[in-house]
């Protein structure tokens, strides 16, 4: 590190200590992502025990996913501050006394607090600032390698479902919550991973960060500041220059295009989750056996991790990397297609093909959101406006179920529920698709008119429209008489 700093920084190493990050962010989505995800096993054991329905119990997973996203930011502004380290190690420690205080529950309330509030508090400070440092460590593989990291939510789906089955059945839910307690204490350790570096300046944005989360910091100076000011013209200053960097952080909120990318996200993310809640009770309701629709949802699981990689792997290629804002449109578009048609399968012969490829594609558009969102904002805001993008998935999953329930309800059927999901994703996809085109045509005009010399503007052309063409041509004024 004392080096790096009299060099002035490094470049993005692109491997090295930078697939120890990759694998500590790996460990990180199997503990955050993966475990949220089983927390639908405890559904039963949780309503036998305190005697409520399933819309009760089903808040539990609701509060998870909605603080690990709801608190993303905070994420973000704690890498920022102090460190993506330290963000993850707080994270990992809260996420675990989460768990282990849910092990003493005496009531669903109990249980919306302790495993829905302070676990997933704990997940979101650890699942932004890990998911960060892989951006600052690759450049040119950065798809692939966010493509093995994010992998880790199916692989830990498809080994930790029936592992958490297995220690309910011998040690009682309690036993098994405060196991997975000491299992996401992990995350601890992934945090102690996540080594600062210091980039070049000439690979980072205009505003870095901070150094701690692997950018150097370099405040505006202040005119007028002299090194004998007193203490409170220190302070001042001091708070001036924070005011001044928390702008500098969010400064990306104004440019248009993360704007047009935050209204897609939240189309994506109103209809991305309810496949997963309603695709086991759809595949039921149509005399698929139990056994066979949970095999599906683990079909789902397993290509979704053939999806992270092989994506990642493929748009890092030369011939895609500058295309890889349209392999993300084409993901999310042909997950609202498959959407589109699950109404017409009935059998489980015909529902095999759709977990196949709404696996991969979800895969494959999940490994690109960060490396989309980076190639908009630049890797210096990418912690923060990472923790703006999971922000804004927060409401949409917390609200897209229980909607897709009162439809189900509503209609007597699933038909509905699959075609709002699917005009959720392909809106979000044509959003992004018609706002290409039109930055398409305008550059395409622009050159056009910039080739053509008739059309050239006249800016910077002086024209003197007082002296005549023709110089023979004189104008005589008659004397006053």
């Amino acid at each position: 590190m004392a080096q790096e700093k009299k060099k002035g920084g490094v470049l993005p190493p692109d491997g090295g200590w930078g697939w120890m990050i990759v694998a500590g962010c790996f460990v990180v989505t199997v503990c955050t992502r993966a475990v949220t995800r089983c927390i639908s096993i405890f559904f039963i054991e949780f309503q036998m025990n305190f005697g409520k329905d399933y819309s009760g119990t089903a808040w539990i997973h609701s509060l998870v996913d909605c603080t690990t996203m709801l608190c993303a930011p905070l994420g973000s502004l704690i890498g920022n501050r102090l460190s993506c380290r330290i963000a993850v190690i707080l994270g990992g420690f809260l996420a675990s006394i989460g768990l282990v205080l849910s092990s003493f529950a005496t009531s669903l309330e109990y249980l919306y607090l302790s495993l829905g509030v302070l676990t997933g508090l704990g997940f979101a400070l650890c699942y932004t600032p890990a998911i960060t440092m892989v951006g600052v460590y690759f450049c040119e593989r950065k798809a692939l390698a966010y493509g093995i990291a994010m992998s880790g939510s199916g692989i830990g789906t498809f080994i930790l479902a029936p592992v958490v089955q297995l220690l309910i059945e011998h040690y009682s839910w309690r036993g098994a919550l405060l196991i997975l307690g000491g299992f996401v204490s992990n995350l601890c350790v992934c945090g102690a991973l996540l080594r600062p570096i210091i980039l070049k300046e000439e690979e980072a944005c205009p505003l870095p960060v901070d150094s701690e989360c692997g950018y150097e910091v370099k405040l505006p100076v202040v005119s007028g500041i002299h090194t004998g000011k007193t203490a409170s013209d220190k302070l001042k200053v001091d708070t001036k220059q924070r005011c001044l960097q928390s702008m500098q952080e969010y400064r990306f909120l104004l440019m248009p295009d993360f704007l047009v990318l935050a209204c897609s996200f939240l189309l994506l993310a109103s209809g991305c989750s309810l496949p997963f809640v309603y695709l086991v009770p759809y595949a039921l309701d149509v005399g698929v056996s139990h056994h066979h629709a949970a095999f599906l949802m683990s079909i789902l699981g397993v290509i979704d991790i053939i999806g992270n990689i092989t994506f990642g792997w493929l748009t890092d290629r030369r011939y895609l990397k500058k295309y890889r804002n349209i392999c993300y449109m084409f993901a999310v578009g042909m997950e609202g297609l498959c959407c589109l048609f699950i109404p017409l399968l009935h059998t489980f012969v015909l529902l095999v093909p759709f977990s196949v490829l709404y696996g991969y594609f979800d895969g494959a558009y999940v490994a690109l959101i960060p490396v989309v969102t980076s190639d908009v904002v630049g890797t210096t805001y990418l912690s923060s406006a990472l923790g703006i993008v999971y922000f804004l998935h927060a409401v949409p999953y917390l609200v897209s179920p229980p909607i897709g329930g009162w439809l189900v309800d509503t209609t007597g059927t699933y038909t509905a529920t699959f075609l709002l999901s699917s005009f959720a994703m392909i809106s979000s996809s044509l959003l992004l698709f018609s706002v290409a085109i039109i930055r398409h045509c305008q550059r395409k005009r622009k050159n056009s008119l910039s080739k053509d010399p008739k059309l050239e503007p006249c800016e910077g052309k002086q024209v003197d429209y007082y002296t005549p063409k023709n110089k023979d041509l004189m104008i005589i004024i008659p004397a006053s008489s």
